[in-house]
């Protein structure tokens, strides 16, 4: 089953030099982390709050505790491991192929496989400082803590996620939006291109080849080169990275 997809997938990857990889939650859904916006996702469930209510920078001022539930419940899996399509993207970089990984996910798994140039969008559960003093805290020490958890100063701890109402860090956006404007080519994986301003960021690409491997159509219509309705680590797991 998608062997003519992948054929065409891997003599793109063969002709390319600068390939930058822009992915979202279903690069992560095949390692059991839940998404948003699929049939049985987080805001298909029921809830006293909305996700999008509680993943806000106002409801987690005001409610820090009810978020702390949601978070460490639903967006905290600490024992989840990078799937194929995690360690392909990192062979790609170490054959000197990809450049970067720009994602709008939170979970650390693509520097877990071994990525090392990755964009993170929106932030990552695995960084956490006390909003008094700065002070560093991992991602096991916040899972851990019932309740708020708090820094030895007395202060709430914030996870480096970006909230609903908060802007992205510029460092970050700037890093992306090089990456992106210098690949030679841009896949796209596991995204419905939903969620802005990341969409948005596929527009700096010029470059010569733009594949889309995702489950369902993406909201923005993008004119790809070669499309592919399926998992992204079942595609990815069948790509000779050299």
């Amino acid at each position: 089953m998608y062997e003519k997809e992948i054929e065409e997938l891997q003599k793109i990857i063969d002709d390319s030099s600068r390939i930058v990889f822009f992915g979202g939650a279903g690069v992560s859904t095949e390692s059991g982390i839940p998404d948003f916006r699929s049939a049985d996702g987080i805001y298909h469930q029921q809830y006293k709050y909305s996700p999008e209510q509680v993943v806000s920078h106002s409801f987690f001022m005001q409610h820090t505790e009810a978020f702390y539930d949601f978070y460490k419940e639903k967006m905290m899996i600490l024992d989840a491991k990078p799937n194929p399509a995690h360690y392909k993207l990192a062979e790609l970089e170490q054959a000197g192929k990809l450049t970067a990984v720009v994602t709008q996910n939170i979970d650390g798994l693509h520097q877990a496989a071994g990525s090392r140039t990755v964009y993170e969008l929106h932030g990552s559960i695995h960084r956490n400082y006390c909003m008094e003093c700065g002070r560093f805290y991992d991602a096991e020490y916040v899972k851990k803590t019932s309740g708020i958890p708090r820094c030895e100063c007395g202060g709430v701890i914030k996870p480096d996620v970006v909230l609903y109402e908060e802007g992205l860090d510029p460092k970050t956006i700037q890093g992306a939006v090089e990456a992106i404007a210098a690949a030679d080519t841009l896949i796209i994986g596991g995204t419905s291109l939903v969620v802005y301003p990341a969409a948005g960021f596929i527009d700096y690409f010029g470059g010569k080849h733009l594949v889309v491997i995702n489950k369902s159509e993406t909201a923005k219509t993008v004119r790809a080169e070669l499309s592919i309705a399926a998992p992204i680590g079942e595609i990815f797991s069948k790509i000779k990275a050299v």
